[in-house]
């Protein structure tokens, strides 16, 4: 990754979900405080929600949610690249305190686009719209969660930007909802994507990616919060991104497919080695070959 695209890279915040089933609001918010020490608060609400305030004033928080049937979710602060590593070491103490990932949880990423352009977010669309299938096989997402919550980019939404090129934030809210709206509940339809935007037009100002599937491996959800933050670096420096098709997926060159996508992205080098790694290693192919390792 070269300088500017590394700095842009670590100078975005993100914040990540992490759902877990078989552990407590209780022992989770126990097990955070192992790392990062501070204290423990109950702030109930919607989500009866047990929050850790570290030394810094962060509240890093274990909240119930619908969707799990017993367990609880782990919310991050507004981090940066640089808090990484402490994130890691939460997620190890989860899974240590027992945490389990059934097929019915997953992992969100957000990413801070607040000061972004039409035109940036635009880009970022295009980028994930052109590799959506290919960054679908790579993280593993399950085809249960393609057809409900995480549900690919809608190709009439595409349409829309392709044809009117928005200038503006509220011409870019109309060509995502349909019809321009501020007005629109938490549980809005369009929020089910693999990339949804709409909490662009809410307070957070971010956007999210839906795709990944629950872990308690520490390096695997660092790698989908490394390939969000790169698609959104490319996206805010690039001057234009084009995808009016999604590239197609071919089992023959989809690890050589994903590891130059990888490359374009920034992700190279000895500092990113761990991440292309695991977001290679459930795809068929060669990494080095694109049809497969000549014979001999």
């Amino acid at each position: 990754m070269n300088d500017e695209k590394l700095q842009t890279f670590k100078s975005l915040t993100f914040g990540t979900e992490l759902e877990y089933e078989n552990i407590t609001r209780r022992k989770m918010a126990e097990a955070i405080q192992s790392v990062v020490g501070g204290r423990i608060d109950y702030q109930g609400g919607p989500h009866d929600t047990i929050a850790v305030i570290d030394a810094e004033g962060r509240a890093w928080k274990a909240m119930s949610d619908g969707s799990l049937r017993g367990g609880a979710e782990f919310v991050t602060p507004i981090l940066k690249w640089e808090n990484i590593e402490l994130l890691q070491a939460i997620i190890r103490a989860i899974r240590h305190a027992g945490a389990k990932t059934p097929a019915t949880t997953s992992q969100h990423v957000h990413v801070g686009v607040e000061g972004w352009t039409a035109e940036q977010l635009t880009n970022l669309v295009r980028i994930h719209y052109k590799q959506e299938k290919l960054i679908h096989k790579s993280a593993g997402t399950l085809e249960t969660r393609l057809q409900h919550y995480t549900r690919p980019t809608d190709r009439d939404f595409v349409e829309r930007i392709l044809s009117r090129k928005p200038h503006t934030l509220d011409e870019l809210n109309e060509a995502w909802f349909g019809r321009r709206t501020t007005s629109f509940g938490h549980y809005d339809g369009h929020r089910y994507r693999s990339l949804n935007l709409n909490p662009v037009w809410e307070s957070k100002h971010t956007v999210e990616w839906r795709f990944g599937n629950g872990t308690t491996h520490s390096a695997e959800a660092k790698s989908m919060i490394a390939l969000c933050l790169a698609m959104a670096a490319k996206a805010k420096m690039a001057r234009a991104a084009s995808a009016r098709n999604p590239r197609e997926y071919n089992e023959a060159s989809a690890k050589y497919d994903m590891r130059v996508f990888l490359l374009h992205l920034g992700l190279s080098g000895e500092e990113f080695k761990n991440i292309r790694m695991h977001l290679l290693k459930r795809l068929p192919g060669s990494a080095a070959w694109k049809n497969g390792r000549p014979q001999a």
